[in-house]
């Protein structure tokens, strides 16, 4: 589900003083993918940060920012030398070795790199490190909070569209019945002449005979498939009415109609039950589309 989620908030201790602002969003996927943007000098947070999200979410792409401004006076960033020449002489080799591959980062992209630039901090000591970010995952859960409500709104309104689609496909199911009900005269006339046409020839040996009435016995026979319809639409029903994390579960019950709406065209032999089939694997796979923005 898609959603944006924004808090502000102030860390001061002594001399240190920091103002910060996470953002997140997050828009629909199948899965989880987290991307996480961090300042300079607080990599080291990154992993509390997705653990927190994971907490909270099993899906959707995500993309978090915190953004900070710090107001010490002996804040300051230093360029990593060593590291920084380390890299120019690697970065100079691979690039002599593949001109014709590789282009030549500028400086402005080799200070990009992870521990190059560095913050130093002289007043950040352990205690007022563990302070601020104690303060920074605090203002980040109600971020994931704020995002949970905005997800929980759409969520609602995704399954208000949801359940209107399955009074559709129960409603096309029910159709399917009457049809199957109307038609078994007609269809037990076809399989009657068919046995007749077999009886006539007389190279058809009994084993073969009895082949053919079953199979057209089988495929007159579509009741099977529209029981388990009904039964799947019953428990997509109940799914909803349990809450909590239905997505995957919803997942699952969209093969299991698509599969029963795909068995009732290939046994069909009445153009009006397949025409039904087919209406029903439409709504199954609006259904499907549905259920990939659900947590």
């Amino acid at each position: 589900m898609t959603g944006f989620a924004r808090t502000n908030g102030a860390f001061e201790k002594d001399t240190l003083k920091y103002t910060y602002t996470w953002e997140v969003k997050s828009v629909n996927a199948k899965g989880l993918d987290v991307k996480i943007k961090l300042p300079l000098g607080f990599e080291e947070i990154e992993g509390e940060v997705k653990n927190l999200l994971t907490q909270k979410f099993m899906r959707g792409t995500f993309a978090i920012a915190l953004n900070m401004q710090s107001e010490s006076e002996n804040s300051q960033v230093i360029i990593d030398a060593k590291l920084l020449n380390t890299l120019k002489d690697e970065v100079a080799k691979i690039y002599f070795e593949n001109k014709d591959v590789f282009q030549k980062p500028s400086p402005a992209e080799l200070l990009k790199i992870n521990g190059v630039l560095k913050l130093n901090d002289n007043v950040l000591n352990e205690e007022s490190k563990i302070l601020l970010h104690r303060a920074l995952f605090e203002s980040f859960e109600e971020a994931l909070e704020k995002l949970a409500n905005a997800r929980c709104d759409e969520g609602q309104k995704i399954g208000i569209a949801l359940l209107k689609i399955l009074d559709e496909i129960d409603e096309k199911r029910t159709q399917a019945e009457k049809i199957a009900g109307e038609i078994q005269p007609q269809i037990k006339e076809k399989i009657l002449e068919q046995i007749k046409t077999f009886l006539a020839d007389a190279s058809v040996s009994p084993e073969r005979l009895e082949q053919e009435v079953l199979f057209y016995v089988m495929r007159a026979d579509v009741k099977e498939e529209l029981d388990r319809l009904k039964a799947h639409v019953l428990t997509a029903r109940e799914i909803f009415e349990k809450g909590g994390n239905i997505g995957r579960k919803l997942d699952f019950l969209c093969q299991e109609l698509n599969r029963e709406a795909n068995t009732l065209c290939s046994k069909s032999m009445d153009l009006d039950l397949t025409k039904i089939g087919m209406d029903l694997k439409a709504l199954i796979e609006q259904f499907r589309e549905q259920t990939q923005n659900m947590e």
